[in-house]
């Protein structure tokens, strides 16, 4: 089964984008990826919180 994510509420915090979507059980969960070139964070968390100190803690290894 295919699961399409619909990302909504999306931040940027430095190079890494925070965003909230719902998982196929139709839970809300928030992802933050770094989007810094052969930078391979990302990460999915059960609140908005978690995802946004992951981000702002973030040091990129590349």
């Amino acid at each position: 089964m295919t699961v399409y994510r619909r990302f909504r509420n999306v931040r940027q915090f430095g190079p890494v984008q925070v965003a909230s979507f719902f998982d196929a059980r139709g839970r809300e969960r928030h992802a933050a990826a770094c989007t810094a070139p052969r930078c391979d964070f990302s990460a999915e968390y059960d609140n908005r919180s978690a995802a946004e100190l992951a981000a702002r803690t973030h040091r990129c290894t590349a």
